[in-house]
């Protein structure tokens, strides 16, 4: 005889199954009562995969009426090395004890973290402290403007920079435009920015090669994910760009702020062999904390020397929380973490193990998905072919994934709709057993509806 927790009617350990408790139907209410959408950014879930965080550890978080979820978004890929970790803890508690904010001048703990990270940078000659990966793709923008005397800059068309109005454009365009012209992600972007940018199709390297023929004689810079979101790059087109942007007197910035640390200690640099002028940083870096960075040539960065403040050619770049001794001593005691021999390679495996098995379970359910990735992200979408940027990934249906992601937090998985998912060096076997399992039910109920 089957026992209640074996039976077929047992409601399974992960997902939301309906179960919502008074104290978070009243949170809800509180945020859409107060917060603009009842988010708390620029994202939110449709009403019956909505929940709110309560607690989380190691791979898996609960909400607050007690449902556990698998994490797959992991703060936006900041946790890599899994919720509340007893070594960031210990770290920040210790911290705190001794004074949790000064300001930016110099403190023990960011000295030690510049002296930690850049060994593992190619291209960190110098290192600047910011408190967000959007404040160091801004810096790093503006770095370059006042090195080269340009003022336009070059992303490529699907990439995301971050929030700023320089970032904001051909982020995720529901039209495409023709080549270099960018469309705005949001209102309120003036038209002048828009006409200081201009956009380039990822992975393909005669149509940049045109465009910088064209412009290159006024463009500051080129800012370029290593992997655009869910794209990889074709072998040799990173180099091509480095080529190209040397050529032209162009400041490559590579934007690690997802890559870096997730790929090796030397992030994406190492890992695709390519040295880049400026590399900005965020998310890993910070060990959970608010912390991002500009690394990279020292001419460039010593722009922002503040003993030239009001002479020409000095650059301004400061924030009253950057450096923070906080977020620095989580940062420190995350670089102990990832230093530990062998960690990368079991992270890379468990990674490819879930994207094999996750493509099992939706070929055995002919859903039609294919996954993809490298490395510790994964990507689904509805195709037979892996995408090469990004007007192939909106020639697939994405509404159709939108309404399937849905049904996976339901079920206890939680992935960010149409966007990249990353794996922590803390999710293990029983988390794949139990995605697969999730996965399986999905897939059920999505064709059920």
């Amino acid at each position: 005889m089957l026992t209640a927790s074996t039976s077929a009617d047992a409601v399974p350990s992960i997902g939301r199954h309906g179960r919502l408790s008074e104290r978070e139907r009243g949170e809800f209410a509180t945020a859409e009562r107060l917060l603009p959408g009842g988010a708390l950014g620029g994202n939110a879930l449709p009403g019956d995969a909505k929940f709110v965080f309560a607690r989380g550890d190691g791979s898996r978080f609960w909400d607050a009426s007690g449902n556990e979820y698998i994490d797959y978004v992991l703060g936006s890929g900041t946790m890599f090395v899994g919720h509340a970790h007893p070594r960031i803890q210990e770290a920040v508690t210790e911290q705190v004890k001794r004074g949790t904010h000064f300001f930016a001048y110099l403190n023990e703990q960011a000295i030690e973290l510049a002296a930690r990270v850049t060994p593992h940078i190619r291209c960190a000659e110098r290192i600047r402290f910011t408190t967000a990966g959007s404040d160091s793709t801004f810096h790093a923008i503006r770095l370059s403007r006042a090195f080269t005397g340009r003022s336009k800059v070059l992303k490529f068309e699907g990439a995301y920079h971050g929030v700023h109005d320089y970032a904001q454009l051909s982020t995720a365009p529901k039209t495409l435009n023709n080549f270099p012209n960018p469309l705005p992600d949001t209102a309120g972007i003036p038209e002048v920015v828009q006409d200081l940018m201009l956009v380039a199709p990822f992975n393909d390297e005669e149509t940049l090669a045109s465009i910088l023929a064209e412009h290159g004689h006024d463009i500051a810079a080129v800012i370029i994910e290593p992997i655009q979101r869910i794209i990889s790059p074709k072998p040799g087109f990173l180099q091509a760009v480095r080529d190209l942007t040397r050529k032209h007197g162009i400041v490559m910035i590579l934007d690690e702020v997802v890559t870096g640390f997730r790929y090796g200690l030397g992030g994406a640099q190492a890992y695709f062999d390519i040295t880049p002028d400026l590399a900005t940083y965020g998310k890993i870096i910070g060990g959970g904390l608010p912390v991002g960075a500009v690394a990279g040539r020292a001419d460039i960065l010593d722009q922002a020397n503040p003993s030239n403040k009001g002479k020409p050619g000095y650059v301004y770049q400061n924030g009253t929380l950057q450096g923070h001794p906080l977020g620095c001593a989580a940062a420190l005691a995350t670089m102990d973490i990832l230093e530990e021999p062998g960690l990368y390679d079991r992270v890379f495996a468990m990674a490819d193990k879930l994207r094999a098995g996750l493509q099992k379970v939706f070929d055995d359910n002919r859903m039609g998905l294919l996954v993809f990735g490298e490395g510790p992200m994964w990507h689904m979408l509805f195709t037979d072919k892996v995408p090469q940027n990004w007007r192939d990934i909106v020639a697939t249906d994405t509404g159709k994934l939108a309404r399937f992601e849905a049904e996976m937090i339901k079920q206890g998985l939680f992935v960010l709709p149409n966007n990249r998912r990353f794996i922590s060096i803390r999710h293990d076997e029983r988390d794949l057993a139990d995605t697969f399992a999730a996965a399986d039910r999905a897939c059920k109920a999505f064709a059920g509806h």
